[in-house]
């Protein structure tokens, strides 16, 4: 029986160590099979896309905030929800008119009076100027006619003016939309009694949303109105364009404002906090893959390997991440070699063996049976 699962044993840990070497590099033989095995890449200058990443949220270019102008009356009927579209123009809610109705009525009778005033008032004067051209009347009498005729017409024109004011009021119980939108928020329900300049609803005009962001003043130099940034969504990315970066930064946190318009928003909802990838340009920089790069301690490290396969840390500065790639501001030159595959297993002064392709995991010899 020990015989049996020492041979078991033995055959585990073969084809352990077999599955562990294929393809290795012929420099790395020596090394023990059971330590880890990496692949090597060169670091290389290439043209890469210089970006500038910062999150910031989603929010509505222009949001107006809609109210009514008469306080006490009640809501009688609420035509739009969240989310619906509408058009300049259309009622959004209405509100219990009956007695602006009977003000307007009133007003429209006091109006058709004061025009009938004036009708008569002026025949009246042509009528006397009329007879006082053959003298049947005197001037003073002419006068008379004439100075009637004017307070018709002044009766006539307030009459007007409290008529239009009552149709303004009138109009006031319709909330209308100002402008083409999206209806982003709903602060009224029907049947509610409400008081002037109270916000009932908000309305996103003409649907327009945007991007903002805050950026340190080093990367925000590197931006310029016009420069092309990219959100993610679930749809994919979104694409905007920067309208506008602030002239100044704040004196406390030192940072400023850009704002990027978004003209097909797709999936984007205004308080969506999204990370946005800013194009200001391209160039060459020295880059290494991102499985290369390791972060520890807060820090950037890849790993070079010494002649007998012993695994140095090297601290790096990094800047743009771009298609897999990660760009070395410092720390390595052209032509360096650096681990790739496996980085993220190494400490300081392991040793390794070099492999190529995608290496495996150290081989761990099966645990011996013992014999009941």
């Amino acid at each position: 029986m020990h015989a049996s699962f020492r041979a078991a044993a033995a055959a585990a840990c073969l084809a352990a160590l077999l599955a562990g070497c294929g393809g290795s590099d012929p420099a790395g033989s020596d090394a023990p099979a059971s330590t880890l095995a990496v692949t090597l890449v060169r670091a290389q200058m290439q043209p890469i896309q210089r970006t500038v990443v910062v999150s910031g949220p989603v929010a509505a270019f222009e949001e107006m905030q809609l109210g009514v102008e008469i306080s006490g009356a009640r809501v009688t009927a609420l035509n739009v929800d969240v989310g619906q579209q509408v058009r300049k123009g259309d009622v959004l809610l209405e509100l219990d008119h009956r007695s602006l109705d009977s003000e307007l009525q009133q007003a429209n009778a006091a109006l058709s009076e004061a025009e009938a005033g004036v009708a008569l008032a002026r025949s009246n004067l042509a009528r006397g100027e009329q007879l006082a051209g053959d003298r049947f009347i005197s001037a003073s009498q002419l006068d008379e006619l004439r100075a009637a005729r004017t307070q018709a017409e002044a009766r006539r024109n307030t009459a007007r003016a409290a008529r239009d004011a009552a149709q303004l009021r009138r109009d006031f119980a319709e909330l209308r939309a100002p402008a083409d939108g999206i209806i982003s928020k709903r602060l009224v329900q029907p049947g509610q009694v409400v008081a002037a300049g109270t916000e009932l609803l908000r309305l996103i005009r003409d649907g327009r949303l945007e991007w903002r962001a805050e950026l340190a003043e080093e990367d925000l130099a590197r931006v310029e109105p016009g420069a092309t940034v990219q959100l993610p969504s679930s749809a994919g990315i979104v694409n905007g364009r920067i309208r506008a970066v602030s002239p100044g930064v704040d004196s406390q946190t030192r940072t400023g404002t850009l704002y990027a318009d978004l003209p097909e928003p797709g999936p984007l909802q205004p308080g969506t906090y999204v990370e946005g990838r800013i194009v200001t340009g391209r160039g060459n920089a020295l880059t290494v893959p991102a499985a290369s790069v390791v972060q520890r301690d807060g820090h950037a490290y890849v790993f070079t390997l010494d002649d007998t396969h012993v695994a140095h840390r090297v601290r790096v500065a990094t800047g743009a991440r771009v298609d897999g790639q990660v760009e070395i501001v410092e720390g390595l030159e052209a032509g360096d070699a650096v681990v790739e595959q496996g980085a993220g297993f190494l400490g300081d002064g392991d040793t390794v063996r070099v492999v190529e392709g995608k290496p495996a995991a150290p081989a761990k010899a099966a645990p011996a049976k013992t014999a009941p």
